[in-house]
């Protein structure tokens, strides 16, 4: 087999962010998977976006990644969420038509022109003098790169589990990357294990809709991608049913036979997306816990459960989806079950996410302990650009927290690590009210271009949009309500820019007109945040050699000179961000810094 420039090992969310941007910066790319049927497949629930998440959906899709367009061409419902709160915290999320999600995700990787797919397992990697210099797969084949990408998900070593049943699978009936955890253990690599789920999924026709409430999407959809105009198709319905005492006694009295109660589970669970056995025995006061019943796509019966995710025997989750309204006739067509996996600790990496043990290789997705297909692919984007970076000789690709979810995201994982599947959330941003999610293209367009992933049609479109913006602000400042400007009326909360009734707008698009209203509304604190911002850039801004003798600065704490030696983190803000690190910790080491510059 031919050498490549790059090799992206797993074809999930993050895989398929991976692979398109090393290809699409012109890389010859190999993206090796264990099965080509699995590409882009939702494991778990058949949604993309959420709080915080779609933020990050919008933010990937800026800089010129794949999702956002993958989600829109399979939407079947959109909500934005939090619409009654502050536009800081509001984010939209769609249901999927999963099977037309994955399919069009295998279409879209087939149409590269640079991007090769291949069937194996890798099993080990090829090194050289430090550095990754290839791959060994399951059936012997060694292929050499200069690059290497890994996002194995749940599939490393992983097992599943249905009550007293166990396989070495990473999802249901599909196996585990085995070998693969004792490669990288050998070669240094930290590794722990992490457990998540999935619950069970129902027939349609079975159920009882009469006993449930509906829940309609908002119409019309908004698209996730900024190149998006409309979507233009039917919304499907959710609906809601809540679960009652006699289920959570069925669940109680079963409990001893739950591999997570029963000792077999080790690995740590998502906090805060627990099964439905978890939530009974955490909250024992709870009488009742609200179940989502969601299409899983337009061409199939199968309905997911969201919010009854278990690891329990087949015969109590019958017994207990049997007991809730709704679902009292319900056939299930898949059990609910619980995967355990192997992750690499993410301290471990840059925030390149390029490896601190073996150079060249860049890590991304679940197996950075993260869950979500948004987090995954917000890595696996990166991943790739700064793959391709390294390709280019160019200096890796970073996003700050103060002008990304992303840079969010990766910032927490690679300073502050992680014990639990990492979830991302707006309350995770201090700077949120600067990182809307209809703002994302604004910040982060003509990075994704400079980069070489957003064309120029792109970044002519949203300097088209930004005068747009403009000249709406103009008017709306030399448009006078009584006795003040429309623009100065627009700061009052329960003002709303179409209730002005300014014919001049009405041409604008709608995008345009909202964004230039919450601009105008929350002005003042957004100028406030930016005086915040500045501080932080100051500090991000000043870089620590990666040569750095912690060792040689007086004034510092023993625990603060193991931790900042262990993480050894680029710049002076994100020393300031690692757990136990004091002021006075960072006060001292920018002097030791600035002194070794000068010097």
């Amino acid at each position: 087999m031919r050498d490549y420039d790059a090799i992206v090992i797993g074809g999930g969310h993050a895989g398929i962010e991976a692979c398109l941007a090393l290809s699409r910066e012109g890389f010859s790319t190999l993206l090796i998977t264990q099965s080509l049927d699995a590409i882009g497949r939702m494991s778990c629930n058949p949604s993309i976006g959420g709080l915080a998440k779609g933020n990050l959906v919008r933010e990937i899709d800026a800089l010129g990644g794949e999702m956002g367009h993958l989600a829109d061409k399979a939407m079947i419902q959109m909500r934005m969420l939090n619409k009654r709160r502050g536009p800081a915290v509001q984010a939209p999320r769609a249901q999927e038509d999963k099977f037309t999600y994955s399919r069009i995700a295998k279409e879209t990787l087939e149409s590269e022109e640079k991007l090769s797919l291949f069937m194996d397992t890798v099993v080990d990697f090829i090194t050289e003098n430090g550095t990754v210099a290839g791959v060994v797969t399951e059936r012997g084949w060694r292929i050499s790169a200069k690059a290497v990408v890994l996002t194995t998900g749940t599939f490393m070593d992983g097992r599943i589990f249905i009550g007293e049943y166990d396989a070495p699978c990473g999802r249901l009936s599909e196996s585990a990357a085995i070998g693969l955890g004792d490669s990288l253990r050998r070669l240094g690599f930290h590794t722990g294990r992490m457990k998540t789920g999935t619950p069970a999924r129902v027939r349609k026709s079975t159920l009882d809709f009469d006993e449930m409430e509906i829940q309609d999407g908002d119409t019309p959809m908004l698209p996730f991608s900024f190149e998006t105009d409309c979507i233009d198709r039917t919304s499907i319905p959710c609906y809601v049913t809540y679960t009652n005492e006699e289920t959570h006694r069925i669940i109680r009295e079963n409990i001893s036979r739950s591999p997570l109660y029963g000792g077999k589970i080790v690995g740590k669970g998502p906090r805060y997306c627990p099964s439905i056995e978890d939530k009974v025995v955490r909250f024992p006061d709870r009488e009742r816990h609200q179940i989502f019943v969601e299409p899983e796509g337009i061409g199939t019966e199968e309905m997911y459960l969201n919010g009854l995710s278990s690891s329990l025997p087949e015969d109590v989750q019958h017994a207990f989806i049997h007991s809730i309204p709704g679902l009292r006739h319900a056939e299930i067509m898949r059990p609910a079950y619980a995967v355990e996996y192997d992750y690499l600790n993410p301290l471990d990496l840059y925030p390149s996410l390029e490896s601190k043990i073996l150079s060249n290789l860049f890590i991304a997705g679940q197996t950075n302990g993260t869950s979500g297909y948004e987090e995954a692919a917000a890595q696996g984007l990166i991943a790739g650009i700064n793959a391709a970076e390294r390709l280019k000789g160019e200096k890796p690709f970073i996003l700050s927290r103060t002008e990304s979810y992303i840079g969010v995201l990766i910032d927490d994982l690679v300073t502050k690590g992680t014990k639990e599947p990492y979830r991302m959330f707006t309350s995770r941003a201090e700077y949120r009210l600067s990182l809307r999610h209809d703002t994302a293209d604004q910040r982060l367009t003509r990075k994704g271009y400079e980069v070489g992933l957003a064309g120029k049609d792109r970044l002519d479109r949203l300097e088209r949009k930004s005068e747009e913006i403009r000249r709406v602000k103009e008017i709306l400042q030399h448009t006078r309500i009584g006795a003040k400007s429309a623009y100065d009326t627009l700061k009052e909360p329960e003002k709303d820019i179409h209730e002005l009734k300014i014919s001049s707008l009405a041409s604008y698009p709608e995008e345009v007109l909202r964004e230039a209203e919450l601009d105008i509304r929350y002005s003042g604190y957004i100028d406030r945040q930016e005086r915040e911002l500045e501080k932080a850039r100051k500090a991000e801004n000043m870089e620590i050699p990666s040569d750095f003798d912690y060792d040689s600065v007086d004034g510092i704490s023993a625990e603060a000179r193991e931790k900042l030696k262990a993480v050894r983190p680029v710049s002076i803000g994100q020393a300031g961000r690692i757990s136990g690190i004091r002021v006075s910790d960072t006060a001292v080491l920018a002097v030791a810094v600035r002194s070794v510059k000068r010097g």
